[in-house]
């Protein structure tokens, strides 16, 4: 992993923005097919990274990964759904991991050169793409988030995100004895407009939070922390977490929908960038390598780019994980 030594221009066949699971799934497809891809992104690696972290049994099998010996893969056997009140237990087979282990392992893996370098501006000049006078490339594939350069330079007009649909969120990861090894998801508790949950990671991290629709809690005059300390009471009450003192991180994203412009010319949107996370449950590692890798597949087979394929539902992967076990 590098930042630039030099001011000379650096030519690339394909430049990718954003180190996380979707840029480093992107550049690993496209370095097996032959592509000459490069990451760009801000922080170096490893980086903390606030996320549940949920790995469905399709990510597994999408990233060819070994779930009984991977470092890192936490397994849940069960769910524990909680509904207005009422608990609900489903047997399944799914995976969690920390964040700050799984993006380092993928950008690896991916044996792409690496950048930090935060991207300002973007620009089209005979036929390539020019950033921040610094790097050039024919393809350009924007896997940076919600907050993408990418998505902001070229999809923002075509593709404009519903404030229906924006998530906010407050979560924290952190290193706990955790007593419980289960996971606690509770929806709509308290009227919230979404849902909180409990995610022990392994090796004594636990990784909480909570997430509702964003115009929902504006419309009620309502804020995502007022709901986290109803959540931290909660936690405290069951004896999931005692005495523990929180100091939250927030951000946002947008859940799914239909998407009318993943590609414009040789550029690409993939993962959050798209804004992809599923309607029901905020997932977003799943939408974000299925998008990378047919992004991927566009450009090595030449052919168009569509998302329409892309996981938008989390409870056909929960149901698929009873018969993956």
């Amino acid at each position: 992993m590098r930042g630039r030594s030099d001011s000379a221009m650096i030519d690339i066949e394909a430049v990718i923005i954003g180190g996380g699971p979707a840029g480093s799934t992107c550049a690993w497809k496209l370095r097996q097919g032959g592509v000459d891809a490069a990451i760009l992104d801000q922080y170096e690696f490893p980086r903390h990274k606030l996320c549940a972290g949920w790995v469905t049994p399709r990510v597994v099998r999408d990233l060819a990964l070994d779930a009984s010996s991977h470092p890192g893969l936490y397994t849940f056997d069960r769910l524990h759904y909680h509904f207005y009140g009422h608990r609900l237990t489903l047997k399944t087979r799914q995976y969690a991991i920390r964040r700050y282990k799984f993006d380092a392992w993928l950008l690896q893996r991916s044996a792409a050169p690496f950048y930090q370098h935060k991207v300002r501006k973007i620009r089209q000049e005979n036929g390539r793409y020019i950033i921040d006078d610094a790097y050039r490339c024919t393809y350009l594939i924007g896997a940076g988030g919600t907050n993408c350069p990418v998505y902001r330079t070229f999809f923002k007009t075509i593709n404009p995100r519903a404030k229906t649909q924006q998530i906010v969120s407050l979560e924290e990861e952190f290193e706990y004895e955790v007593q419980d090894p289960n996971c606690y998801l509770w929806f709509f508790d308290n009227g919230l407009p979404g849902y909180a949950w409990y995610v022990p990671k392994g090796e004594n991290y636990l990784n909480i939070g909570i997430g509702g629709k964003a115009a929902a809690l504006a419309a009620r005059g309502e804020t995502i922390q007022a709901h986290w300390n109803l959540l931290t009471e909660k936690l405290e009450q069951l004896g999931l977490v005692l005495g523990q003192t929180y100091q939250p991180k927030g951000h946002h994203y947008h859940l799914s929908e239909k998407v009318r412009n993943g590609q414009l010319g040789n550029v690409f949107i993939v993962g959050d960038a798209a804004g992809l996370a599923t309607k029901d449950m905020g997932e977003g590692i799943g939408p974000a390598v299925e998008s990378a890798i047919l992004a991927a597949e566009a450009i090595l087979q030449r052919k168009p780019y569509s998302l329409r394929s892309v996981t938008r539902f989390s409870a056909g992967e929960l149901f698929k994980g009873l018969f993956n076990k």
